[in-house]
């Protein structure tokens, strides 16, 4: 395929971590095939007389520590004008993110094609969606009451995990049991004095194992990586501490996707990290699945060019339909 110019809308460059981010791998790839990178940030997007438009800078990658990157001019013009746009930027899903992808819906109409597509993007709640498998995610409670939480904690045994209904990277995740002394404070705290909702799971002891982070692509599953907890922690998030080892993908892993996949499809999410701890769905992660990079040098793969390749495909696809 000849030269596309791809727009890559991210949080600051400035702040990547060259050996983790999988945003920097998929801009890497793409400047190794030869295409035209745009970085963009939340801040410069606008809309100007019904056109979606952003102020682009022109940049040039490297893998260098503290030398990463190199803009080489910056310009405003229609997102509508770029082969692909990359929706990559981290939660929260915010009143501003919420606007992005509204707007990223006008650069789609003007022939761009959006990876993930911004309907999708609404559509899908990182913890949220999951409820929309109930055969394979645990026991899970949705609520800002704290004396119905404390009766779920009692139907499940006595310990669940509680996390916000908006965050990532394993912050505001707790471990509560019913002897805590703390309990009352940490449910006040989790759902702001009952005024959030907040999400109750059951305690999956299989965690101390590790949570798999599976990557799909187009519904598929492309690679897998356990992310095991410190001694000290619940969390196996990278953000926490985590350490990533190498992992297979199951039968059970195939039979998550094959459920969800259509979905996933349907709605546009096209790039999407799944978590997974023991035979269970927990999360869809869809705004910016990390993990490539881990398990890029676990399995001694190059996920990166399978999601460039499908990127190029998306974009050959659409030159067909104009």
């Amino acid at each position: 395929m000849g030269r596309l110019r791809f727009a890559f809308i991210m949080d600051p460059i400035q702040d990547v971590l060259i050996d983790k981010d999988t945003t920097f791998v998929f801009m890497l790839e793409a400047q190794r095939r030869g295409h035209e990178l745009a970085y963009i940030e939340m801040g410069d997007l606008f809309i100007e007389r019904t056109r979606p438009m952003a102020r682009t800078r022109r940049i040039e990658l490297r893998r260098e520590e503290g030398r990463h990157f190199t803009f080489l001019g910056q310009t405003v013009e229609p997102l509508g004008g770029f082969d692909a746009v990359f929706m990559r930027k981290d939660p929260p899903f915010d009143i501003a993110y919420l606007h992005a992808t509204q707007l990223l819906d006008l650069a789609q109409d003007e022939g761009a094609v959006v990876l993930n597509h911004p309907g999708g993007l609404r559509a899908a709640n990182e913890k949220l969606f999951a409820l929309n498998f109930s055969a394979v995610i645990p026991p899970t409670l949705v609520s800002q009451d704290a004396e119905r939480l404390k009766a779920f904690l009692e139907e499940l045994g006595g310990e669940m995990i509680i996390k916000p209904v908006d965050g990532h990277g394993g912050a505001g995740i707790f471990y509560v049991q019913r002897q805590d002394r703390n309990l009352n404070s940490i449910l006040e705290t989790a759902t702001r004095q009952g005024r959030e909702p907040i999400i109750a799971q059951q305690y999956l002891p299989a965690v101390r194992q590790g949570d798999k982070r599976l990557i799909v692509l187009n519904g598929e599953p492309l690679g897998c990586t356990l992310r095991v907890p410190r001694a000290d922690e619940h969390r196996g998030n990278i953000h926490v501490g985590g350490t990533c080892i190498k992992a297979a993908i199951t039968p059970r892993d195939r039979e998550i996707c094959a459920l969800i996949g259509p979905r996933l499809r349907r709605e546009g999410l096209y790039f999407v990290g799944l978590d997974i701890i023991g035979e269970h769905l927990t999360e869809v992660n869809v705004t910016s699945p990390t993990g490539v990079q881990e398990i890029d040098r676990l399995d001694q793969v190059c996920l990166e060019a399978k999601v460039m390749d499908f990127a190029e495909q998306k974009v050959g696809e659409r030159q067909q339909q104009a």
